[in-house]
């Protein structure tokens, strides 16, 4: 599947909500299913800055395609960072990297998050996409 067909599948997905609170559930029980990053990852070097809580990501280039893992110490950060790295995980660095970000806005997340967690949202798709940035350079 292509970023944009993940991304409206996960748009569809929380239509089928009523209110911000099935959301959030929903949210978590996606950080539940999250692939897990492996122990020697959660260093210094792969928290993502910018975050409130602590999000670990890991990147590694498979097939010309990378490959995210996370863990964040909080659950609802967890459920965010799931939720991206869905929508990248298995993607050529080029796609990730011209990819639009609006379903975050369309699926109305940055409004109800607070201000800190927005920003650790913003930074969550910041460092993806750093990532992205760095494996293509080595493609090329």
């Amino acid at each position: 599947m292509t970023i944009h067909e993940i991304q409206e599948e996960i748009v569809n997905e929380f239509g089928m909500f009523d209110d911000w609170m099935q959301r959030y559930e929903y949210m978590i029980d996606l950080g539940k299913s999250l692939p897990l990053i492996d122990e020697k990852y959660k260093t210094d070097d792969n928290i993502i800055k910018g975050c409130q809580s602590k999000v670990w990501v890991h990147a590694e280039m498979n097939n010309d395609k990378i490959e995210f893992t996370a863990d964040s110490d909080a659950i609802i950060t967890k459920g965010i960072i799931a939720i991206l790295i869905r929508a990248f995980s298995g993607q050529h660095p080029k796609d990730i990297i011209d990819a639009d970000t609006s379903f975050i806005d369309e699926i109305g997340l940055k409004e109800h998050l607070s201000p800190t967690r927005a920003n650790g949202l913003v930074s969550m798709i910041k460092q993806l996409k750093m990532y992205a940035i760095a494996y293509q350079t080595q493609l090329n």
